[in-house]
């Protein structure tokens, strides 16, 4: 901060010297001109494709896993029972056979390995969150990639 005294008997006036202020801004101008091209622009979402001429009475692909929490905390794997919601262990064991038997027998589609690791959770709305991520937790454990989740509310 300085001081200006004009002549005669007049008061001092301080002024402040803004160069080193403008400085400082211009460099931070420099900086976020520099970082803003780096940051991410878009988000990788995955949107399922609609099939057409799909029956009416279409079943599940047996590439299908779908977990069915069931309102007695009884665990489902394809409609058979593979525990409880309190003990995981078991669904653990039998998706990660499944998961490796699937990529011994790898399918090449475009030239690329496809190996169907997806598994749908079907829980009842009332559920508590918590428990739901437990058998989440299980079958990512398993190996299970990515994991979709379902309710009954969607049911028709």
């Amino acid at each position: 901060m300085g001081m200006s005294a004009g002549g005669g008997g007049a008061k001092a006036v301080p002024y402040i010297n803004v160069t080193p202020l403008i400085d400082v801004l211009l460099v931070l101008l420099i900086i976020f001109m520099v970082v803003t091209p780096l940051k991410p622009k878009r988000f990788k979402t995955l949107i399922p494709e609609q099939q057409q001429n799909t029956p009416a009475d279409a079943t599940p692909s047996k590439l299908t896993l779908r977990v069915d929490i069931m309102k007695d905390n009884k665990l489902q794997l394809n409609g058979e029972e593979i525990g409880s919601i309190d003990n995981t262990s078991r669904l653990s064991a039998t998706l990660s056979d499944v998961l490796r038997k699937r990529e011994e027998q790898r399918v090449t589609k475009f030239g690329t390995d496809i190996i169907e690791k997806t598994v749908f959770i079907k829980a009842p709305e009332s559920f508590k969150y918590g428990e739901v991520v437990r058998v989440i937790d299980a079958v990512k454990g398993a190996g299970a990639t990515p994991v979709g989740l379902q309710v009954d509310a969607l049911e028709p």
